[in-house]
């Protein structure tokens, strides 16, 4: 096995460029379970850890390489909620925001967040340049994203103006250190606009528009109509049966955590 260690993103681009199926490795939270349980054995590994651009977190951008303990206490409060439930302290040390990019996985707990707020994926090639996909642009299947080979994921994009009451909460089988069953984010705009995004509910990260829309068509929503947005976004899920949940608990779930959300943006 080849290990390359870049110590800038113009040396990270040149090490794609020049092994385009080079496995990347940042954290490795997910990836070294693949490589101790699931027999991963890549021919050539280009770490991250020690590119200083992909660490940078300002106003609007956050980098692939910033860890969940950076992002627990970050400025936005659904992703800071998200990131204090990931794994255990190690975990949080070690794992990134572009870890959960890169795997893709529907239960990755920063994905709601960036759904809600209609974030960006920025990448980058030495060829290619950058470009800027939408985050529903971007992971496009369970475990898959539209990443390139010779693509390095550099961060995200976060709007300009984000709504300030911003909610997080998920479902597992127990209260940390747990894979969720059902996840979701809500923010809610001083307008009364309101965006959901959900996880572990679907094949990816998904948002529940037509709740969205009915909720935001009230300015001080009644509690029946808080009532209602819950079963609206329960029926626009689409979970599955697997070993951790049936998809009729996931349904459930997801109605009940949409409505406390609500709530909690309401109070």
């Amino acid at each position: 096995m080849l290990l390359l260690r870049p110590h800038s993103l113009d040396e990270a681009l040149d090490a794609l460029a020049a092994h385009p199926g080079a496995t990347l490795l940042a954290g490795g939270t997910d990836l070294m379970v693949r490589a101790n349980y699931q027999g991963l054995r890549p021919e050539v590994v280009v770490a991250l850890r020690r590119v200083p651009e992909l660490q940078e977190m300002t106003g609007s951008f956050i980098g692939a390489g910033v860890t969940w303990s950076r992002l627990a206490a970050s400025p936005w409060p659904g992703l800071a909620g998200a990131a204090r439930t990931v794994g255990s302290p190690q975990i949080r040390t070690l794992g990134t925001l572009g870890g959960n990019l890169g795997t893709a996985s529907p239960a990755g707990d920063g994905l709601p967040f960036l759904a809600a707020v209609e974030a960006r994926v920025e990448v980058a090639s030495r060829d290619g340049g950058t470009r800027r996909p939408a985050w529903d642009e971007f992971l496009v299947g369970p475990k898959r994203n539209s990443l390139q080979p010779g693509e390095l994921i550099l961060g995200v994009r976060l709007p300009p103006s984000l709504p300030e009451r911003q909610e997080f909460a998920k479902v597992g089988a127990r209260n940390a250190m747990v894979i969720s069953i059902a996840s979701a984010c809500l923010v809610r705009s001083a307008d009364g606009a309101v965006r959901i995004a959900l996880g572990s509910v679907g094949p990816t990260p998904l948002r529940a528009r037509r709740a969205e829309a009915v909720i935001s068509a009230e300015r001080h929503p009644s509690s029946a109509a808080v009532v209602e947005f819950g079963r609206l976004v329960a029926a626009e899920v689409r979970p599955i049966d697997d070993h951790r949940s049936t998809a009729a608990y996931r349904r459930h779930a997801a109605g009940v955590i949409a409505r406390r959300l609500l709530e909690r943006a309401l109070a």
